[in-house]
């Protein structure tokens, strides 16, 4: 039998989407689903909350095509629910599946946020201590789970700017909190194999996910499908603290 939704629960969802949107530069689209009764909600008990959104940017300017979230039982303040806020009492643990484009990818790479990250790179390679910035970046999602990369490397040193481009197979490590590359092919203007191997590790460790901040929310991937022109990503993900209205 289908569950609808009493009015508790419609409230309830209403504050969560008000909430989230608040968080979100832009949002095209997102619905809440919350299931609890009128008597476990007085004790600040939900059964679970299921989250879909569409056309979700971020702070740092990241976009997410899609996502679904689904949570188990969550605890809340039942007092501040009265008054339209949602305040977790200990932590949750959900499942999410992600879709990113590939123009979703390209515009984090444009992002300031990552551009940041990717200035003053420190490195040794080709018999050298380098320091680099990457100037720019440019992903293509191909088929049979690899990435093409395209990147322009500033060398501070000499004041050099080359071009490298890879291609190169994501996959998961430390239990799916970093994400390491094996490289199939790389070509770059002077560029040794050796330098490509030295700045995809570090691009890794850039890539972990316990060095994000992403509002309360810990990630750790289970899956990372590449497809032509799309990324698929399930996660298991720990939530600490909800968004509020006033934020």
């Amino acid at each position: 039998m289908e569950h609808k939704p009493d009015l508790g629960e419609q409230a309830l969802g209403k504050i969560a989407e008000v909430a989230i949107a608040n968080q979100l530069d832009e949002v095209e689209q997102v619905n809440i689903d919350i299931q609890t009764d009128p008597v476990k909600l007085i004790q600040g008990k939900v059964d679970s909350v299921a989250i879909a959104g569409e056309g979700l940017v971020m702070k740092h300017d990241l976009r997410v095509e899609a996502i679904e979230l689904n949570t188990d039982s969550v605890a809340i303040d039942p007092l501040k629910a009265v008054f339209g806020q949602l305040e977790l009492t200990q932590p949750t643990n959900a499942q999410a599946q992600i879709v990113l484009t590939e123009a979703d990818l390209n515009r984090a790479l444009r992002s300031d946020y990552l551009r940041n990250k990717t200035k003053n790179i420190k490195m040794q390679a080709q018999e050298a201590s380098l320091t680099i910035d990457i100037q720019q970046a440019e992903v293509n999602l191909l088929k049979e789970g690899q990435l093409a990369f395209d990147i322009d490397i500033w060398l501070q040193k000499t004041n050099e700017t080359k071009h490298l481009s890879a291609i190169v197979i994501p996959f998961l490590k430390d239990n799916g909190y970093r994400i390491e590359f094996e490289i199939i092919s790389a070509e770059g203007q002077g560029l040794s194999l050796e330098f490509a191997t030295v700045l995809f590790e570090n691009l890794a460790k850039l890539l972990d996910l316990r060095n994000f901040d992403i509002g309360g929310l810990t990630l750790q991937l289970k899956k990372f499908d590449v497809q032509e022109g799309k990324l698929l990503l399930q996660a298991l993900t720990t939530i600490e603290k909800l968004p509020t209205v006033e934020e």
